[in-house]
This record gives C-alpha cells, sequence and structure tokens, in this order.
C-alpha cells in the first residue's frame, strides 16, 4: 500500500478533545487497512502505562496505540511531564525518569534543540515500521512566547511534514475567534501546514452551525472538515484527570457502592473504569465524610506525591474516618500510592517527593515504604495466594519498596510477590489495571453481595468504544478531503 503522510491534530486549547480523535482516526486508517501507529512528542499527564519492555509513557498513546490494534512502544510519547506539585514534575525521557525539574527550569534550563532531536529520533524509528503516523499536539498551537522553546506542535509538524489538523473546542465557545486567531498568528512556514479544522463537542443539531461553518471557512482560508458531535455513550479511556469532574461523587440506592477516595494529586485514576462499566455497580469519588461512609467498599488510589495526599486525608479529618469504617468492616482496598497509605509508615529519605521524610500511615496494614530513587516499570500478571481463581494481569509504577510484615496479595508471573493481604475485605497492591479483571471484581464485589457473578470484559468494551468512535467521525468528517492531504 502506498505511503502516506503524516497526519496531525493540534488544538486552539488544550482538552479540545484532541486525544479521542486522534484514536478515531487511528481506527479508521486500521479500518481501511493501513498499519497506522500514534505519535505525541510531549505529554504532560498523571495517568500513565508501561510498556511491554517496561518503559512509561501516557495513558493517552497506550490507548491510540490500542486502537490502531499493535502494542505501545516508548517511541510513542518519548517526553512525560508527571507533575508532582503545584509547580514541578518528574520528567520521563525515553520511558525512564530524568529528574524532577520546575516548570522554569524544563522551559529555560533544557536544551531544547537535544530534546527535539531525541523527540524526532523516536518519529522516525516509528515512520520507518507504521503508515501513517497519527501525531497529537499539545495545548494551544498559539502561545507565542513558547513556540522556540515547541519540542511538541508546529515545530513537530513541520519537521514531519505533517497534514495539519486545527481542532477546536465548540462547547467552550468563542470559536471563531479561537481558531481565526490560532491561524493567523502562525508564521507563514506553518500556516500553510493547516489543511482544515474540526469542530468538536457540538451539542443540538448540526444544521444550526451550517452558516456559521461557511463563515468559518471564508475567513480563516481553509475547509472545516467535519463537525463532531458531542457523545457520552462511547467508552474511551481518558488520559486528563478533568473528566472526574464530570464523573459521580454521590451513592445510589440500589447499587453497590464503590466509593474512590478523591486525592489531589490521584494517579491512574483509569484503574476504575471497568467497575464503572459493572451494571451492579455506582462507582463515586468521595472526598468528605458523608460519601465515605455511604459506600459498601472503598478503594483508595494511586498517588503521584503519596506523603502529600496522606497529609491532606489527615488535614480533612478522613484519616480517623477511614479507620472508624475499616474497623467497623468496610472492605478497603488500595493501589499504589493508597496501598503505601494504608500502612504504619511512609519514609522519604532521599526526598524523592518532597522536603517530608516521613509521616504516618493509616496503620491498617502491616507494611512500611520506604521511596527510592529507582522507579519500578514492568508489566505483570498475577494470582492470588488465598485464592488461585483470582487471576489476572496489570502493570506497577512506583518508586517505593514496601516491606510486608503479613502475608503477601498476590504471586507474581516471575515468581515474586506482590502487595499485602489482611483479609478478603483488606488489602492492598502495587498493581495499575487489577480492577480490569474480572475475576478480581467478583472478589471484591462477593464482599456484598455474596452470590454475584460476573460476566464482563473490558476487552470487548473497548473495541465496542472504539469501533463506534470511528464510525461517528466516519459519518461527519470528510474522509476523501482527509486521505487526499495524505497522498499530496
Amino acid at each position: 500500500m502506498k505511503k502516506l503522510r503524516p497526519i496531525m491534530f493540534v488544538g486552539t486549547g488544550s482538552d479540545v478533545g484532541k486525544s479521542v480523535l486522534n484514536a478515531a482516526f487511528c481506527r479508521i486508517f486500521m479500518q481501511d487497512g493501513h498499519s497506522p501507529a500514534p505519535f505525541k512528542a510531549q505529554n504532560m499527564a498523571l495517568n500513565s502505562f508501561v510498556t511491554a519492555e517496561g518503559l512509561e509513557i501516557g495513558r493517552a498513546q497506550a490507548v491510540q496505540a490500542e486502537a490502531c490494534g499493535i502494542p505501545c512502544s516508548v517511541e510513542m510519547n518519548p517526553v512525560l511531564l508527571k507533575p508532582s506539585g503545584d509547580m514541578v514534575s518528574q520528567v520521563v525521557l525515553n520511558g525512564k525518569p530524568a529528574g524532577n525539574k520546575t516548570a522554569s527550569e524544563y522551559f529555560l534550563d533544557t536544551n531544547r534543540n537535544a530534546l527535539f532531536s531525541e523527540v524526532m529520533k523516536s518519529y522516525n524509528r516509528l515512520a520507518q515500521k507504521y503508515n501513517p503516523i497519527v501525531i497529537e499536539g499539545a495545548g494551544s498551537i498559539s502561545e507565542m512566547n513558547l513556540w522556540d522553546k515547541d519540542i511538541t506542535n508546529m515545530r513537530v509538524a513541520e519537521a514531519a511534514d505533517a497534514a495539519t489538523i486545527l481542532v477546536a473546542d465548540i462547547d467552550r465557545g468563542g470559536v471563531f475567534a479561537s481558531v481565526y486567531g490560532s491561524i493567523q498568528l502562525l508564521p507563514p512556514s506553518h500556516r500553510k501546514l493547516i489543511k482544515g479544522v474540526l469542530i468538536n463537542k457540538f451539542r443540538g443539531d448540526e444544521r444550526l452551525f451550517h452558516e456559521g461553518r461557511k463563515m468559518l471557512e471564508e475567513i480563516s482560508g481553509v475547509p472545516v472538515l467535519g463537525v463532531v458531535p458531542w457523545f457520552r455513550d462511547i467508552f474511551i479511556e481518558q488520559e486528563d484527570s478533568v473528566v472526574l469532574d464530570h464523573l459521580k461523587n454521590q451513592p445510589q440506592p440500589g447499587k453497590i457502592n464503590i466509593a474512590v477516595v478523591r486525592l489531589k494529586h490521584m494517579a491512574n485514576f483509569t484503574d476504575f473504569d471497568a467497575l464503572r462499566h459493572v451494571s451492579e455497580v455506582n462507582l463515586y469519588y468521595a472526598e468528605n465524610e458523608e460519601t465515605l461512609a455511604e459506600a459498601d467498599i472503598i478503594i483508595i488510589p494511586g498517588s503521584k506525591n503519596t506523603i502529600a495526599d496522606m497529609d491532606m486525608l489527615r488535614q480533612r479529618g478522613l484519616e480517623g474516618v477511614l479507620m472508624r469504617l475499616h474497623q467497623n468492616g468496610m472492605p478497603i482496598y488500595g493501589i499504589c500510592g493508597g496501598f503505601q497509605m494504608m500502612g504504619k509508615f511512609i519514609h522519604d529519605p532521599d526526598g524523592v517527593e518532597g522536603n517530608i521524610p516521613k509521616t504516618k500511615g493509616l496503620g491498617i496494614l502491616p507494611v512500611e515504604t520506604v521511596f527510592k530513587e529507582e522507579k519500578k516499570t514492568e508489566q505483570c500478571r498475577f494470582q492470588f495466594i488465598n485464592d488461585s481463581s483470582v487471576t489476572g494481569s496489570g502493570y506497577e509504577i512506583h518508586m517505593g519498596v514496601t516491606n510486608v510484615d503479613g502475608s503477601p496479595l498476590c504471586r507474581l508471573e516471575n515468581g515474586e510477590t506482590d502487595g499485602c493481604f489482611l483479609n478478603e475485605k483488606t488489602w492492598g497492591t502495587y498493581i495499575h489495571g487489577i480492577f480490569d479483571n474480572a475475576s478480581v471484581i467478583q472478589q471484591i464485589l462477593r464482599q456484598v453481595k455474596p452470590d454475584i457473578l460476573i460476566n464482563f470484559s473490558l476487552k470487548d468494551l473497548k473495541e465496542e468504544g472504539f469501533n463506534k468512535l470511528a464510525n461517528l467521525v466516519r459519518d461527519v468528517v470528510d474522509m476523501e478531503a482527509i486521505y487526499s492531504f495524505l497522498k499530496e
């Protein structure tokens, strides 16, 4: 099949829906017989994933790789920034931690040309294997003060000679100004790369925007290639925690209510996507005593700053609430940082997370954690030690070493053990994605409803979502024009 030009989706701002549209086109190109792969030079997210080689990338690129039907690789996201505080992020370069930096250190003190060279090496390796490359930009292309530091937007588009599509979120309002301004602010060499505009998140009757669409084409000088409707009935894993603002925060009568403790630095919230789609379950996010006390099951999630989030629980008075609920027989489970918080103490002698060397945990599990500079990132398969029928797969991302003075939860395929098992209602684990496995879901739900039988496949749900999304986008986007750009 003829080699296609790469396509790139850039935005008028952040959170305009580029990641989801990128996944849609990944699936469309796969359906059409091509061999696409996703690429995002630099990503900022707390929600990450681990490749088969044990390298860390943004979750969105792992999802997009699934849409392509291929394994994810570190080349798909060579630079990942993981915020650990208001002004500090861990820099993950080519899948491995490269230190913590403030925003000013990252943008002003790093060698941008060297970083861009690393980015393009990854891109070129992908481009040798896959066709077309579906590239995602980051944030807004019109941040003029960052152009000379750009390693992820129009500099990538120019270097890759990508047919570039500008994505605008009409739900925010101001779509005419944002599209026109974004294009006009670009230097001529970058402006000519913009082949069209996609309007995203349109609510209502698209015919009402027909006149607006023509006006937008006239003022911008590029075609509007489609108007993508707002949807809520298609499941696509999300990366940005902003989606949490739209998820449930209250228990529901008649359901098994699972409360996820909402932490300031919560990481990998997609750990709970499968639970959200079990019909018997109402999963919600809780940050006060009332909503926690009304749950049937509580999960303490992962965190990018475990000590800060443990102190936040203490300041909010939730430490005592969780201890009381545990003593009253409430099932409580912890993942990664949540597992660490369930222990007796968390030590940070080398300042890996910050300047607090030690803090008390909840004391629910007989474990203590010491943070180390080395980060463990690997995929795994597991089996519960106390119940061999509970099996599955997941992945680990953590910098802590936890000493367990009790029974481990799992035996891993490599012979190692993981987590801590107090009883069937109380355990902790380092395994992200553990609740993606039907047998684990059934194990925790049976603590509330002993006769429940789970027949659920997250893989099938994902495939259905990718295909529905691809069909939706095909119906509203001028695919003939898209392919004409890729064949230029």
